[in-house]
């Protein structure tokens, strides 16, 4: 497994354009590095991430519209694009302080797991402005309609346990144990057949929001495209272990590979 770190603790890890560029850099390299097999985004320090970095951010280069605009792409292109598109299965583990734009990674990831005591917030409107780039898009997706506005419009900080609830993230622990819970689940994820998976994140996003039809068309297409590329030969391998050598139960694990 590999960890990918917010690194600037000094500043709570707040997103400058250079962070930007340079995480948009480390998930390109990332997504074909043969070592990387299951991906972990967190924070250095006692935060995840407090969001844009308002100073570096915003003013720097408000009057430089091309490094504005390059900014703004290399903000959006890894926080949400690259991450929800990575070919292999990721988790954001939720150390510490989580607000505004830090919401699209989170969001964007497969899995979710924070500490009980991280703080999440979508600050923008106590500072006039709107939860911008997607991340009033981000939670309209994953939270209920009450929950979005209301923390939407109020501002007000709530806690991984509130998290968990709402379904921000899948589930809170106590943060002495977030690493080790965080690897745990990274492990038992390493044990799948590494096709299976990416076939089956790229399933689940897509189908979402799809009529049957479409839907059960889209899956039928994508199971045969998993059988063309699966190296491995998973399925094969795995009906035998269950069917055969009698071994095996799929409801209780994964077939040895």
């Amino acid at each position: 497994m590999t960890f990918l770190y917010f690194n600037r603790p000094s500043k709570r890890n707040a997103m400058s354009p250079q962070l930007h560029y340079e995480m948009d850099d480390a998930l390109g390299w990332l997504a074909h590095d043969d070592e990387t097999k299951v991906l972990i985004l967190t924070g250095k320090g006692e935060s995840f991430c407090a969001g844009q970095d308002l100073k570096l951010y915003f003013r720097q280069n408000f009057d430089d519209p091309v490094e504005w605009a390059r900014s703004q792409a290399a903000a959006n292109a890894w926080r949400w694009h690259k991450i929800s598109g990575f070919p292999k299965p990721t988790i954001a583990m939720v150390n510490g302080y989580c607000f505004g734009g830090a919401f699209t990674p989170v969001c964007a990831c497969d899995i979710a797991i924070c500490a009980d005591e991280a703080t999440f917030g979508l600050s923008e409107v106590n500072w006039g402005v709107i939860p911008g780039g997607i991340v009033s898009w981000n939670i309209a997706q994953l939270l209920n309609h009450r929950d979005a506005m209301f923390y939407a419009m109020t501002g007000l900080p709530f806690d991984g346990k509130k998290a968990a609830e709402m379904k921000l993230v899948n589930y809170s622990v106590p943060l002495a144990g977030l690493r080790e819970e965080t690897t745990r689940i990274a492990n038992i994820l390493l044990e799948k057949n590494p096709y299976a998976l990416r076939y089956t994140k790229e399933a689940v996003r897509h189908v979402r929001g799809m009529e049957h039809d479409q839907a059960y068309n889209f899956l039928a297409a994508k199971l045969q495209a998993l059988q063309h590329v699966d190296k491995e030969k998973g399925m094969e391998k795995g009906l035998s272990s269950f069917l055969d050598e009698k071994k095996h139960k799929p409801g209780f694990g994964t077939f040895d590979r």
